[in-house]
């Protein structure tokens, strides 16, 4: 069993010495729960809705120099593993990005291919496909927010052999945790969505941060008005499990012959 955690919060925009605060409260939280791996929602250290962009600039980070990602470098040295949303400069760009830190170490940083909405003011779009990583002899992928609105995400992860989606996320529309139920049943997978909540330039932010099973059951949920650090044992070998009937396996299944207009423009 592995014991995965979500953490809840409520980052203030451009607030760094706030931010960074509330994630060693956090972290705080998840080292008292022996969680072993953590999820935190979108942009954590920033804060999500910008009104210019030099307060994008004012707010980001490098991965893995900055101060917020020291602060998960250091809690990830005892056995851990962390993924979070940051506020990336990298390469005179900004990125909408996750850091993967476990062990003491960058294991990879995810930057969001999906921008959504005012988003695109911001940030340039990732340039390459979700990660998959490997800790504890299992494998996690990651996508961030948006990306839940593309099932080839999630797919794509799934074929690389992810036990589960982590998804870092600041979610506002209020479909969007059961879209990741959907997610979870249809590629046999876990996912912990970690979400923030609280209000911010007229956004609002829906919490309920979820973790769920591989047939899209939601196995927690934290309230819209809370923050903390929520966990739950899993078996994650459990996503090795990809058929549904005897007859019908989830990823063998597939007719990717049939499926030439999913690529073209």
């Amino acid at each position: 069993m592995t014991r995965i955690g979500i953490g809840q919060i409520e980052p203030r925009i451009m607030d760094i010495d706030h931010n960074l605060q509330q994630l060693k409260d956090i972290l705080r939280q998840a080292t008292k729960a022996e969680v072993e791996v953590l999820v935190l929602p979108e942009l954590a250290n920033s804060g999500y809705a910008f009104d210019t962009m030099e307060e994008v600039e004012e707010s980001a980070e490098s991965i893995p120099k900055g101060a917020y990602s020291k602060q998960l470098i250091r809690w990830s040295r005892n056995g851990r593993m962390v993924v979070a949303g940051i506020n990336e400069k990298f390469d005179e760009q900004y990125f909408n990005s996750a850091g993967i830190f476990a062990e003491g170490n960058l294991l990879d940083i995810y930057r969001k291919v999906h921008l959504f909405n005012k988003e695109k003011q911001w940030f340039s779009p990732g340039p390459i496909e979700p990660p998959v990583v490997e800790f504890l002899g299992h494998k996690f992928g990651v996508m961030i927010c948006w990306d839940w609105a593309f099932p080839e995400m999630a797919r794509i992860l799934a074929l690389k052999g992810a036990r589960m989606i982590l998804h870092p996320a600041n979610l506002v529309l209020k479909y969007c945790q059961r879209a990741m139920e959907t997610r979870a049943l249809e590629n046999g997978v876990f996912t912990a969505t970690a979400n923030r909540i609280g209000n911010e330039r007229k956004l609002t932010f829906s919490g309920k941060s979820q973790i769920t099973n591989t047939k899209g059951k939601v196995l927690l949920s934290i309230p819209d008005e809370e923050t903390g650090v929520s966990y739950v044992d899993i078996d994650l070998p459990i996503a090795d499990r990809k058929k549904l009937t005897k007859m019908n396996h989830l990823l063998k299944d597939r007719r990717p012959d049939i499926y030439r207009r999913l690529i073209e423009s």
